[in-house]
């Protein structure tokens, strides 16, 4: 069903069980639980899906070891089984990442959860080796079970100066424990998404779409592609829009009827640095640790560039938050204090990106105490349906919360759960071969396409390779400038995931801007593509054009400048090659 399918649908007949507001990873996570279960359900999102707070996490999947100080047990424990179930359902996206973490004293911060614990407020101290002990050791406990990952190990200072050289001198030990990391969130959103969407007809979404409310109609959804306005008359209503939570209650209840401020966020920025040294010097591992004000920072190889992060920074305005100079600055200084003797130049950063943690509203002086946890509030309206609003949530946890969404939402229905998600594998996690090489070989051979070309679509989709390959070799292909992706691939994606912008596809379907390896002239192959397959005119793709080119300027801090000066160095590094070759 497309989405003009869906707008005509909507005029006809407007009633649905359920409609979802916010189309990031909590809101497509219930929208999908309740599609399982059979509920006709819409899902809605004014911009693109994950495009958000989605699409601005610092790429953990992790069970949070410093949410122990909080005192936030129960959290952690379902962070630590939600971690691990993703590892066996999106093996092909999520991954195990060793953690270092540099321990610089004794006894430093044993205070901390005792004074948490006595509801006071107090600047975080540095963490010392029996705090870190003592977490990692309750990390050990939470997953004896399963044991899915290594115990933790701690060493002494000489042993972690011979592993990392260039760490900072000043340490006293080291303990390194696992967690998780995801390649491609927005992509496995966007699974997500399809998996609630192959329940059937009863489940729809559309991306670009604005809920408001009219006094005179009610709740109605503007296609903001075409303009076309038409009602909607759900029984049940789920905000989900994280950081935006109290501004759409505001677009979609009267004034009455709007409660107090349910949200809190903070903003947090992380950067991308192409730097060899740098990602040498960290030998595979993230390093997680506290920069000398006691605020958790990270670093850690990702997608061949280094990402490091991050800050706190309480917000008001959600909207169009982006990396601020001062921000990037302290990011630098942290990696400074760290790994003092690798000192990074400007032009290594080639990416930075904000997003706003959805956190419960809060009155902490220090965002670090504000709570992680999350849960789920009803908002009664008479004569109007109820507002379930989703309050907090990290991305680990995205299944369990829009479990609990979905299943208050079932019991106000008066239905019954009927499919269960803990073990459902998500797209191209399903089927996973434990010979990834044979399983490339194979579908070489049946599709025609060489090993080489099929082991980046693996990489990139898992299992759902299968799929792209047989899409690819029906028709003429030929390869993107400066990238690994193809026309046939672009294609692939415009026609089955919702693509309406450019940006969508370089930001979010594919991982060319955050990885820095997007040049100007990959931007206008793509746009090209997009635009054949639209039937823009020479206007509307100008437009197009200019639109993505000033967002990445402005948010991402990617100049049209640096786009074409990458033609320029691959051009002259494929010269230089030949030459030598």
């Amino acid at each position: 069903m497309n989405r003009q399918e869906i707008f005509d649908g909507l005029a006809r007949r407007p009633s649905a069980e359920v409609l979802v507001i916010g189309g990031g990873i909590n809101g497509i996570s219930v929208f999908r639980e309740l599609a399982l279960q059979g509920v006709d359900v819409l899902l809605v999102e004014c911009n693109d899906y994950c495009s958000g707070a989605s699409a601005a996490l610092s790429r953990m999947v992790h069970g949070g070891l410093r949410y122990l100080e909080n005192g936030e047990f129960t959290l952690v424990r379902e962070s630590l089984e939600e971690r691990d179930r993703l590892l066996a359902n999106a093996p092909h996206y999520v991954s195990p990442l060793p953690t270092t973490v540099p321990v610089f004293d004794v006894l430093s911060g044993v205070a901390n959860g005792a004074v948490r614990f006595l509801g006071l407020t107090r600047r975080p101290s540095r963490r010392g080796a029996v705090v870190v002990k003592l977490g990692l050791a309750i990390y050990d406990f939470f997953t004896r079970k399963r044991a899915v990952m290594p115990k933790h190990v701690f060493r002494g200072r000489a042993k972690t100066l011979a592993q990392w050289p260039d760490i900072n001198p000043d340490l006293i030990a080291s303990a390194t424990y696992y967690d998780a990391q995801v390649s491609h969130p927005e992509r496995l959103g966007i699974e997500l998404l399809q998996d609630g969407l192959s329940a059937g007809p009863h489940a729809r979404a559309l991306n670009y779409a604005e809920l408001r409310r009219d006094p005179g109609r009610g709740l109605v959804l503007k296609d903001s592609r075409t303009g076309d306005v038409v009602e909607v008359r759900p029984q049940i209503v789920i905000n989900a829009t994280g950081g935006w939570i109290d501004l759409t209650n505001k677009q979609i209840l009267s004034p009455a009827d709007v409660p107090g401020p349910l949200m809190g966020g903070t903003k947090g920025s992380h950067l991308m640095i192409d730097r060899p040294e740098l990602m040498a010097a960290l030998g595979g591992h993230m390093l997680y640790y506290e920069n000398e004000d006691g605020r958790i920072c990270i670093l850690f190889p990702y997608l061949g560039k280094v990402l490091i992060g991050s800050t706190d920074i309480r917000v008001d305005q959600p909207g169009a938050i982006r990396c601020e100079p001062d921000e990037r600055d302290y990011i630098l200084q942290s990696l400074a204090f760290v790994l003092p003797g690798v000192a990074i130049q400007p032009d290594e950063i080639v990416f930075q990106f904000s997003g706003v943690r959805p956190l419960p509203a809060s009155r902490d002086a220090f965002t670090g105490r504000i709570p992680r946890d999350h849960f789920c509030t009803f908002v009664e309206i008479d004569g109007s349906p109820p507002v379930l609003c989703m309050i907090g949530g990290k991305w680990t946890t995205f299944r369990s919360f829009g479990e609990l969404a979905a299943d208050m939402t079932l019991e106000r229905l008066g239905k019954s759960r009927r499919v269960k998600t803990e073990d459902r594998p998500i797209g191209g996690g399903r089927d996973f071969p434990p010979d990834v090489a044979r399983w490339i070989d194979d579908l070489a051979a049946r599709s025609g396409l060489p090993a080489a070309r099929i082991m980046p679509l693996f990489d990139r989709y898992g299992t759902g390779a299968r799929a792209m390959a047989e899409f690819i070799t029906q028709g003429p292909d030929w390869p993107i400038p400066d990238c690994d992706l193809s026309a046939r691939e672009v294609l692939f994606l415009i026609r089955t995931e919702c693509v309406e912008h450019l940006d969508d596809i370089l930001l979010r379907r594919t991982t060319l801007a955050i990885s820095g390896a997007l040049s100007l002239a990959a931007t206008d192959a793509v746009l090209d593509i997009l635009t054949a397959e639209r039937g823009w005119d020479n206007s509307r793709r100008g437009a197009e054009r200019h639109r993505f080119l000033i967002l990445l300027a402005e948010r991402h801090g990617v100049s049209e400048q640096r786009l074409f000066s990458r033609n320029t160095d691959r051009r002259i590094s494929c010269e230089t090659t030949a030459r030598s070759g």
